[in-house]
């Protein structure tokens, strides 16, 4: 593969465009194949969509005409200052606030040979939906944080107000983001490690990291007021509710068997080593069950996996 140095990535602004001039009906195989034009020597492909999550979205009339495509930036406007004067002025206008319901597209294309040397990109598919009446006379909000999105507030069906569109959310080179952060941060440090298992393991030997997991980036103020970048590794495998073996209960060639068949499944193999280390900690028994069979009359896993398991052991980590 070629060295990530050598690759030349999109601008941030033309691949906004692209997303700006296609439709959503364009299919994954289509827009794979345009992102992939753009960065001649890597190959995209839509690897997972994550949906179920919106934002706030603007203001309409009582025939669903736009208002403002901003609701934050028109409630402050209207409100100058002061939530009761925009309660007063639009109290009886009708009018309805809006979301943005969303789902994410993960396109990712490897770009060396260890696990973090990958391109992920990030593009968004949403559509503006009716939320809720923007007042309503029986519930008044304290501030304007409350107004803009309430917690205990009458809402409506979703219904669409315009069609769904693209929009380029982010494009990370992932062995940039470790190089450029992981010294002081541990969370990142864990992922560097996650990482590097995975090189050193047999789940590196048909499948590149970047096929089955993605990174769950969120931005986010710090005690400090500074913008900070959190990463969760989030599996790609579709059934990724697949319950993990049941360490404290299996043993010997029933354990065996159990995490074989969990790595046929998720369709790489170690497989239950590495969503085990993403999910809660009460499922690290069986990293210390498998580890009590290589000790006793069992041999089911392979000399680089156990060395990776047995460095575990000495010092345990999660992502």
């Amino acid at each position: 593969m070629a060295d990530v140095v050598d690759i030349q990535l999109a601008k941030p602004e033309d691949l906004a465009r692209l997303c700006c001039e296609l439709g959503t009906t364009i299919g994954f195989d289509a827009l794979s194949e345009r992102i992939s034009e753009m960065m001649p020597g890597l190959l995209f492909n839509c690897v997972i969509t994550r949906g179920n999550w919106h934002r706030l979205g603007g203001v309409v009339d009582a025939e669903y005409q736009a208002i403002s495509h901003n609701i934050s930036h028109w409630a402050s406007r209207e409100s100058e200052g002061d939530i009761d004067n925009l309660i007063a002025k639009y109290m009886d206008a009708g009018y309805f606030a809006t979301r943005l319901a969303g789902k994410t597209h993960y396109f990712t294309a490897p770009c060396g040979d260890n696990a973090e040397e990958f391109i992920q990109l990030e593009i968004e598919e949403l559509q503006e939906v009716l939320d809720r009446p923007l007042i309503e006379r029986d519930w008044y909000p304290d501030n304007m944080e409350e107004f803009l999105d309430p917690l205990d507030y009458p809402r409506l069906e979703p219904e669409p107000i315009g069609k769904p569109y693209l929009q380029f959310r982010r494009i990370t080179p992932v062995d940039k983001l470790l190089g450029e952060a992981a010294r002081e941060n541990q969370a990142l440090k864990n992922l560097r490690r996650f990482f590097l298992d995975w090189t050193r393991s047999s789940a590196s030997e048909n499948d590149p990291f970047c096929k089955h997991w993605v990174l769950a980036l969120r931005e986010y103020l710090d005690s400090d007021g500074e913008y900070r970048l959190s990463t969760k590794p989030f599996s790609v495998f579709d059934g990724n509710r697949l319950s993990l073996p049941q360490g404290g209960e299996l043993s010997g060639s029933v354990l065996a068997n159990a995490i074989h068949g969990y790595d046929r499944s998720v369709g790489y193999p170690f497989a239950w080593f590495f969503n085990m280390l993403s999910s809660r900690t009460e499922n690290y028994n069986l990293a210390e069950a498998v580890l009590r069979d290589q000790v006793g009359a069992y041999d089911y896993l392979p000399a680089r996996d156990l060395k990776v398991l047995k460095a575990w052991e000495e010092r345990p980590y999660g992502v």
